[in-house]
């Protein structure tokens, strides 16, 4: 049922999408996903290969949804700012989102995402 919170849905995002913390650009892409989950706001997922992954260290934290697995957490660190468990990613998420796998996603008021 697409209404439903477990239902995932994952598609091509429209256009360029860039991820800016700390006035630096850490993300720069053409080829992110959105993932719609039930009633949820839908949320950009992009490829860790287009991230620049220097701004990134991994955190302890991991948590789990049942319908996407076990996500593990990064903090951004640019020009002597950070933000704690800013941006997650599930590594090998279950069959319904395997689309997502080696994505990143960020919390939108930790970081300002500038979509053309």
């Amino acid at each position: 049922m697409p209404d439903s919170p477990h239902h995932i849905a994952v598609t091509p995002h429209p256009g360029r999408v860039r991820i800016v913390f700390a006035g630096r650009t850490v993300v720069d892409t053409a080829r992110a996903l959105d993932l719609a989950e039930g009633a949820l706001r839908p949320v950009i997922y992009v490829p860790r290969e287009d991230a620049d992954m220097s701004a990134f260290e991994p955190t302890p934290r991991h948590t789990h949804c049942p319908f996407k697995g076990e996500a593990s957490y990064f903090t951004l660190k640019a020009d002597g700012r950070e933000a704690q468990n800013a941006v997650w990613s599930y590594e090998a998420p279950i069959p319904a989102a395997a689309a997502i796998a080696g994505h990143l996603a960020f919390y939108p008021d930790q970081v300002e995402i500038r979509q053309d």
